[in-house]
């Protein structure tokens, strides 16, 4: 069955394109990421499939329901988690619950048993009388959480949910989406973290400037590159060397780093040779070269020409 299908949708603010002509689906019961740099138009199609805005082309439909004709019905199937915290800092943790719970009309007989039971699985128990406000980041992520399946809805949306985490914060919530998707919570998950994705999902849809470059598995993504493999370089100093000294070297795809040279390439002593001889007329010491096997990074940015720093880039207005 499919939880989310969308045609050609497109959406502009103003005169940017966030949204250009993309199309998916997500089944049922899936994790289903968006993986691109921040400012790629991840958080415009969650805004557009959650009904917070209206697309300027093409259709999608949430549960079955249309966006755009049949909201309501979409926002009753559905729980979403902003990249930033939307409940209300005066208000302890439980009154918040409280507070959404009468939102979605969840019955007042299993009002409480179900709150107390989301303070249990999220270990918000201690904090649930504390004021919302007072809460450390992933204390408020874990309530934000809670608040978006108090209604216990068929589908989540995560926007960036680890963003800003701490580590173990971080890994907490990844656990809890993980025990989710094994309830059988369909999740739409925006990151632009690589290694999370792959960790989570279980497929990866690649976006860049508004469009999808690819969507497969994490496995077959890796497996895309499996046959070509990475030449990773230190050396020293690093600086001694540009984009523009490396573009004779024979390698599908480089990419310069703070600690050396990344080289996807099928000829590695060939492309050695070359890289040697360029050190050699640079005055840079060759530290360490190792050849490893080509991981979800390495398919990332071969696929999208993009390097990981990239997916670190500074977020735009409305993305």
């Amino acid at each position: 069955m499919t939880a989310i299908q969308v045609e050609g949708l497109t959406k502009r603010w103003g005169q940017t394109l966030a949204v250009d002509d993309i199309s998916f689906q997500v089944k049922e019961g899936e994790v289903f990421g968006f993986l691109g740099p921040n400012g790629a138009g991840q958080t415009s199609t969650i805004k557009t499939l959650v009904g917070l805005t209206r697309p300027t082309g093409g259709s999608a439909r949430v549960a079955g329901y249309d966006v755009v004709k049949e909201p309501t019905m979409v926002k009753r199937r559905i729980g979403v988690v902003p990249e930033a915290s939307n409940l209300y800092d005066e208000l302890t943790v439980y009154d918040n619950l409280r507070f959404v719970s009468r939102l979605y009309h969840v019955p007042p007989h299993v009002r409480d048993d179900r709150i107390n039971g989301l303070l249990g699985t999220f270990d918000l128990d201690d904090y649930s009388d504390r004021p919302f406000g007072k809460l450390s980041k992933g204390l408020k992520r874990r309530a934000v959480l809670s608040a978006a399946l108090v209604h216990e809805p068929e589908i989540v949306f995560l926007d960036e949910p680890t963003s800003g985490l701490d580590v173990m914060s971080a890994r907490n919530l990844r656990q809890v989406i993980s025990g989710l998707s094994e309830r059988g919570v369909t999740i739409f998950l925006t990151t632009h973290y690589i290694e999370e994705a792959g960790q989570l999902c279980d497929r990866i849809a690649l976006i860049v400037k508004g469009r999808i470059i690819e969507v497969d598995s994490p496995e077959s993504l890796r497996g895309r590159v499996q046959d070509v493999p990475l030449l990773t370089i230190r050396i020293e100093p690093v600086n001694r060397l540009t984009p523009e000294d490396l573009e004779g070297i024979p390698a599908e795809k480089i990419t310069l780093s703070p600690d050396g040279v990344s080289m996807l390439t099928r000829g590695v002593h060939r492309t050695l040779a070359a890289f040697t001889a360029l050190a050699d007329e640079k005055g840079v010491t060759i530290q360490e070269v190792q050849t490893v096997k080509p991981g979800l990074e390495d398919a990332f940015v071969q696929l999208t020409g993009l390097t990981p720093d990239a997916m670190r880039g500074e977020k735009e207005g409305k993305s």
